[in-house]
């Protein structure tokens, strides 16, 4: 049995499985936590466990999960990073400053889905990478959707915190239903529009549209119905890429 770690800004996300994703877990990610501490609450996930693989965006916390990983239960996790097979190369201006986790993605899409992606991993930020056969050839970065959310809040004070739900129209007649069609509409459109920028600058429209991250639930509806969504789409890259190492990790 393996652990696949995805440690996000925002949030951990964890699958259990043996090269498939058979439970998933989700933690908030806390840069203040010693090992000992991601232990004691990570600690039951590792029954029969044998193999861990992380792509982390934090680099705080790699010292912490591989010091508790090793120590309590002899396991040394791999991370995602140079010298790790992926299956998708990187083609860009410093291909070391492209994260594990939009490596991992872009691993996750084209195993499970087409050689040519464009992957929307919905965090923190939101960010766009295009793979054309195998190859990310360039990345986006922009704010996210619940980064956008508490900007607006505690930027304004008239504003109160408020809950997302998803708009029955573009415009709202009341406070909270115009910031949820600004922000969602606003969002979903974002995401279009982008898909189409990079189908046009690229010159084809031969991709898959995978949209993953935590909110990506949130404007599921609001997109086009050939827009895969994905919620495991780093998990499983990291299934895959293990697979791909795994007999140089024996």
């Amino acid at each position: 049995m393996r652990l696949y770690i995805d440690i996000g800004n925002s949030n951990i996300h964890i699958g259990k499985g043996n090269g498939q994703i058979e439970k998933t877990y989700r933690f908030k990610t806390d840069q203040t936590k010693s090992g000992d501490e991601y232990h004691t609450l990570l600690a039951y996930l590792f029954e029969d466990v044998t193999a861990v693989i992380i792509a982390s965006v934090v680099p705080q916390l790699n010292t912490a999960f591989k010091t508790f990983i090793t120590k309590y239960f002899g396991i040394t996790p791999v991370f995602v990073g140079p010298g790790i097979k992926t299956g998708v190369e990187i083609k860009t201006d410093y291909p070391q400053q492209v994260g594990a986790d939009l490596g991992a993605a872009a691993a996750g899409a084209v195993a499970t889905y087409h050689k040519n992606c464009v992957i929307i991993d919905m965090g923190t930020a939101t960010t766009f990478t295009y793979v054309e056969k195998n190859v990310i050839k360039g990345v986006s970065i922009t704010i996210g959707l619940d980064t956008s959310k508490q900007a607006l809040v505690s930027g304004t004070s008239q504003l109160l915190q408020f809950e997302f739900e998803v708009p029955k129209k573009v415009l709202g007649t009341n406070t909270i239903e115009a910031l949820n069609a600004g922000l969602l509409y606003g969002h979903a459109h974002q995401v279009m529009g982008f898909v189409e920028a990079i189908k046009r600058d690229y010159g084809n429209d031969d991709v898959a549209v995978i949209v993953t991250g935590g909110a990506s639930q949130l404007i599921d509806s609001l997109l086009p119905e050939d827009y895969i969504i994905d919620d495991l789409l780093i998990l499983r890259g990291l299934a895959a890429i293990y697979d791909k190492n795994k007999k140089a990790l024996r």
